[in-house]
C-alpha cells in the first residue's frame, strides 16, 4: 500500500469495480487538492457515479485505494466509513432523496440534527442555506407540497448544511430546468470556493463541467484525458495520471 501525497485531500490509485460481472471501473487514479472543484466528466454509464462512490466509501473498490487525508478509506471497517460519510463528506445525488415525513427545513438540518447539534442551532444553520439556495419559502412544507426542483435545493442544503470537508455531487442538477440549473450550480460553486470545500463533481454536460476548476474524462471505466478550466487562485493545479 503506498501512501498518498500529502498535499491531496483525495487520492485513488488502480480502482477496479464491477457490478453484476461488468466492469464499471477498470484501472482509475486520481487526485484532489483541498479546495479544488474537480469535474468528472463522461457519458452515461462511463462509471462516473461507481467512481464517487467509491471516493466516499460507499462502495469498497475490488481492486485499488482510494485515502482522505491519509486515511486509507478502502480498508476501513463499516461503521468508520459511515461515520467519515456524516461527519467530513457531503453528498448531491441526481434524486432528492427527501425524508417525506420531515419538514423542508428539518430535511436540510438532518446531518446536523445526527450530530447532536440543537434543534434550534440546526435550523437556523438549515435556514440560512434554504436562504442562499431561493428556497426558504419552503422551508415549513414537506415534500409533496414541493415540486422538484424544489426538492432537489433542499437537497443541496442538506449537503452542505455542515460545510463538509469534501462535497460529492453526482448529476446534482440533471433534473433541473436550465435557469434552476445555473443559479444552483454558481451557489454550490461559490460555497465550495469560500469555504474551501473540496467538491468531485460528476456530470455528462460540458457546460456544468466548466465550471469547475479541472476536468477529467471517463469513457468505459477508464481515464480518457484530462483538462484544466480554470486554475485556483493562488495555486497551481494537480496532475492526474492512470
Amino acid at each position: 500500500m503506498v501512501a498518498p501525497p500529502d498535499n491531496d485531500v483525495i487520492w485513488a490509485r488502480s480502482l477496479h469495480h464491477s457490478h453484476r460481472g461488468s466492469p464499471a471501473l477498470a484501472g482509475v487514479s486520481l487526485g484532489v487538492r483541498e479546495g479544488e472543484i474537480l469535474a468528472v466528466h463522461g457519458a452515461r454509464g462511463s462509471g462516473k457515479t461507481t467512481l464517487l462512490q467509491c471516493l466516499s466509501g460507499q462502495l469498497v473498490p475490488e481492486q485499488g485505494e482510494v485515502w482522505f487525508n491519509s486515511a486509507p478509506v478502502h480498508t476501513m471497517p463499516p461503521l468508520q466509513r459511515e461515520r467519515l460519510r456524516r461527519d467530513r463528506f457531503g453528498w448531491i445525488g441526481p434524486e432528492p432523496a427527501l425524508v417525506p415525513e420531515l419538514k423542508a427545513w428539518e430535511n436540510a438540518a438532518l446531518p446536523l440534527l445526527l450530530r447532536g447539534v440543537s434543534r434550534r442551532a440546526a435550523k437556523t444553520t438549515a435556514l440560512e442555506w434554504l436562504e442562499r439556495l431561493d428556497i426558504s419559502s419552503a422551508a415549513p412544507k414537506r415534500p409533496y407540497a414541493l415540486v422538484r426542483a424544489e426538492q432537489q435545493r433542499v437537497a443541496v442544503a442538506r449537503a452542505l448544511v455542515t460545510t463538509p470537508s469534501v462535497l460529492f455531487a453526482d448529476e446534482p442538477t440533471a433534473a433541473l430546468h436550465s435557469t434552476d440549473r445555473t443559479h444552483v450550480l454558481r451557489t454550490v460553486a461559490t460555497a465550495a470556493r469560500s469555504h474551501r470545500i473540496t467538491m468531485v463533481l460528476a456530470t455528462h454536460d460540458a457546460d456544468v463541467a466548466a465550471l469547475a476548476d479541472r476536468a477529467i474524462m471517463l469513457a468505459d471505466g477508464r481515464r480518457a484525458g484530462s483538462s484544466q478550466t480554470a486554475e485556483p487562485e493562488g495555486r497551481a493545479a494537480c496532475s492526474l495520471s492512470v
